[in-house]
């Protein structure tokens, strides 16, 4: 079943949340790891090289560089999505940009391509981002790669800021007015994934649900913080309309062109259908055990039971400074002479 052998692999969207993960899944596998970065100077760029990945600067949305990139490369992982601060759309990026880099693998002789897409992204037209994640995966289809198609819907990584950082810190947790139950996965099982596809040939032109073990809701999700952490969080929900109003409203200007498709995804989440899907199948056909992926359970218990620690930590340290502080560094005599 597995062809379990090293690859020169070309990944873009490295230095991203999952794409780091993925290019460190790669090279613990044993795989040789280029990486498409834009600036080779950012710290992420420099972890990966450390890491042993060779860095390759370019830019999906110019062409000209992508070439040089694919040289001698046996596989193309695709992460890449524009963020929400970027300068660049999520047009430019996730569709302009993943059309140069589809040709571009095809034009270089390179058979294999792994591309991330979003679960459901072909029912939510109006939402940039699905849709422009469905027309590529079309594309991709008729491109005549040997494709494999991942569709996660969430990672718990960004629960962290999301959930429980706010709540540590007494801050505000905002959520929608409809809670969407969401099947969060940990990157590195994301990854994993990715890795795994590679050496498969069930999973050649085809598409998978990438889920985690089970749905949860914005509240589910806040009370085990509240549990783990010990605090209670401050809830304020915002009214879907409001975020309606915010996305137009952002629309206004080119330079939050992105959040204001961010924004979109609200849609998304108001529908109230768990992003979730069946995920015995797809084990069982990459030859992974679920009981080894990561539960959201035992994922926020690690990150709270570290950061109270390091909390603990830091309170002692305070706590000896301040005593430290206290002592007179000189003794003196009565005449108020040193000793």
């Amino acid at each position: 079943m597995l062809q379990k052998s090293s690859m020169k692999l070309l990944i873009v969207g490295a230095t991203g949340t999952l794409g780091i993960q993925v290019a460190r899944r790669a090279l613990d596998e044993g795989h040789q790891v280029r990486c498409l970065v834009r600036n080779p100077k950012k710290p992420a760029s420099s972890k990966l090289k450390e890491w042993g990945a060779e860095l390759v600067q370019g830019n999906l949305c110019d062409a000209r560089t992508l070439p040089a990139a694919l040289e001698g490369v046996e596989g193309v992982i695709d992460v890449a999505t524009a963020r929400a601060t970027d300068s660049l759309s999520i047009k430019e990026v996730d569709w302009e940009g993943k059309v140069n880099l589809i040709q571009a693998t095809k034009a270089a002789g390179v058979n294999r391509y792994i591309f991330f897409s979003i679960h459901n992204a072909e029912k939510f037209p109006n939402v940039p981002l699905m849709e422009i994640k469905h027309c590529t995966e079309l594309f991709l289809a008729e491109s005549g790669l040997n494709y494999t198609i991942l569709r996660p819907c969430g990672f718990m990584q960004g629960l962290i800021s999301q959930y429980a950082v706010p709540i540590l810190d007494q801050q505000g947790v905002w959520i929608t007015g409809e809670s969407t139950p969401i099947a969060y996965m940990d990157t590195q099982d994301v990854a994993l994934f990715a890795i795994r596809a590679l050496e498969v040939p069930q999973t050649e032109k085809k598409t998978f649900p990438i889920m985690g073990t089970r749905s949860w809701k914005a509240e589910d999700i806040i009370q085990l913080c509240e549990r783990l952490s010990g605090k209670d969080a401050k809830i304020s929900r915002v009214p879907l309309g409001l975020l309606r109003f915010l996305r137009s409203l952002t629309r206004f200007f080119q330079w939050t062109y992105n959040i204001s498709d961010r924004l979109a995804f609200a849609e998304v989440l108001a529908t109230g259908q768990p992003l979730d899907a069946p995920m015995d199948d797809v084990y069982q056909t990459f030859g992974l055990d679920p009981n080894q992926t990561t539960t959201l359970e035992s994922y926020l218990q690690d990150y709270f039971s570290r950061i109270l620690k390091k909390l603990k930590e830091l309170d002692y340290d305070k706590k000896k400074d301040q005593k430290k502080s206290k002592k007179t560094p000189f003794k003196t005599n009565f005449d108020g002479s040193l000793k």
